[in-house]
C-alpha cells in the first residue's frame, strides 16, 4: 500500500485521530431523524487524483460513492439509512494525480441515525402522595432531567436521576423530597444511553375553590337576582386564586353542575349542564379572564346518596375547580366532555 495512504480502522462507532500524507478520514457517526445523516468525511491534504468509497452495510445495501477536490477540501460521503444501528464494512481507493498505483484501504464502522425515543407516562403514574412518577422509555434508559414545582413557586427537585441502560419498556421511577405547597408542573426530560431524550409536562395541580351554592327555580338555569351576591363572592375568591398561582402557569376554571335524583336522568343532565353554564357565564361577566369549562353531571354523580326521586338540597350543588389540565375528578360516572365558554 503507498505510505501516502492513511490507514483506518473504525469500529464501534469510534474514529481515532490519525493522520496522513495525502488524506485524513474522519466519522460523523450519530445523526437525528430528520436532521441529517451519519456520514464518513474525506479530508484531502495534497493533490489527488480522486478516490472511491464502496461500502456494505449490515442488511445488505451498498454504498458506492466517487469524490476528488483539491487540497483542503472535505468531501463528505452521507450514509443513508433507516433509523437505529448499522455496521458497515468496504474500502476506499485513493487515486493519485502522479499517476502511482491506487491504494485501498478497509473500512469498518458503525453508523446510528436515532428519532427521539419514546416516552410513555400517564396521570395514573403519578402518584403525588408517595412523590413519585412512574414512565418506560422505548429504548434502553441512561438518565433522567426532573423539575418539580410546587404552587409556592420553588422547586422542590430539579436535577438528574442516573439509570444504568434499562431495558426499553422497563418500568422506571423518578421521585422528590417534600415540599411546602402543592405540585404544580413535574418537568421531565428521560434520556437514552445515546443521549437522545424525549419530555413531557405534567400539571396535577387543582384548587377546589369554596362556594355558597346558588338557588335555582324548579326546571330553570336562570340566576335569580337575590343569588348574584353568592356568585359575586365566589368570583372574589377565584380572582384571589388567580392572581396567586397565575403567574407560575396557565390556569382554567372548571364549573361542574349537579342534581338531585327528582325527575328523568337525561333531564337532569341537561338542567345541570345549563346550570353549570349559567355561573360560568356569569364569572365571565364579572371579568374573569381564564378560559372557562363547564359539565353537567345531572344525578349522577350525588354528594349525598338518596333513592330515586329524593329531594336532596345537598345534591343541587356546583364545585368550581382552578386547574391548568382537566381536572381529575374522583367520583365522574362517565368522561366529562367540558364545553369551553
Amino acid at each position: 500500500m503507498n505510505v501516502r495512504l492513511l490507514m483506518l480502522c473504525l469500529a464501534l462507532a469510534s474514529v481515532p485521530a490519525a493522520a496522513g500524507e495525502a488524506i485524513q478520514v474522519s466519522l460523523e457517526g450519530r445523526a437525528v431523524l430528520g436532521q441529517g445523516t451519519p456520514a464518513l468525511k474525506v479530508h484531502i491534504l495534497e493533490p489527488i487524483a480522486g478516490f472511491d468509497v464502496n461500502l456494505k452495510r449490515s442488511d445488505g445495501k451498498t454504498v458506492s460513492v466517487s469524490g476528488g477536490g483539491k487540497p483542503g477540501t472535505v468531501r463528505a460521503v452521507p450514509l443513508e439509512q433507516p433509523e437505529g444501528r448499522f455496521h458497515y464494512e468496504g474500502t476506499l481507493t485513493l487515486r493519485f494525480a502522479d499517476g502511482a498505483e491506487p491504494g485501498t484501504m478497509p473500512l469498518s464502522f458503525d453508523a446510528e441515525l436515532l428519532g427521539p425515543p419514546t416516552l410513555s407516562v400517564s396521570k395514573d403514574d403519578l402518584d403525588l402522595a408517595a412523590r413519585q412518577l412512574r414512565f418506560t422509555l422505548s429504548r434502553p434508559a441512561g438518565r433522567a432531567k426532573l423539575t418539580v414545582l410546587m404552587d409556592t413557586g420553588k422547586k422542590a427537585f430539579d436535577g438528574e436521576v442516573p439509570f444504568q441502560g434499562e431495558a426499553a419498556g422497563t418500568p422506571l421511577t423518578v421521585t422528590w423530597p417534600p415540599a411546602e405547597g402543592r405540585v404544580l408542573r413535574l418537568s421531565l426530560q428521560a434520556y437514552d444511553t445515546s443521549d437522545f431524550y424525549a419530555s413531557v409536562d405534567l400539571f396535577p395541580w387543582q384548587v377546589d375553590i369554596p362556594h355558597e351554592e346558588v338557588n335555582f327555580a324548579s326546571g330553570s338555569a336562570d340566576i335569580a337576582a337575590g343569588e348574584r351576591g353568592k356568585l359575586d363572592q365566589s368570583h372574589a375568591r377565584i380572582a384571589e386564586a388567580v392572581s396567586r398561582y397565575g403567574r407560575f402557569a396557565s390556569l382554567r376554571l372548571y364549573v361542574l353542575g349537579h342534581t338531585d335524583t327528582v325527575g328523568a336522568t337525561a333531564a337532569n343532565r341537561e338542567l345541570s349542564l345549563q346550570r353549570a353554564r349559567s355561573i360560568a357565564a356569569y364569572f365571565h361577566k364579572r371579568g374573569l379572564r381564564v378560559p372557562l369549562f363547564y359539565e353537567g353531571f345531572g344525578e349522577q354523580a350525588l354528594a349525598v346518596s338518596t333513592p330515586d326521586e329524593t329531594a336532596e338540597v345537598g345534591n343541587r350543588r356546583a364545585e368550581y375547580i382552578l386547574a391548568v389540565d382537566a381536572p381529575v375528578l374522583t367520583q365522574s360516572p362517565f368522561p366529562p366532555q367540558w364545553r369551553k365558554l
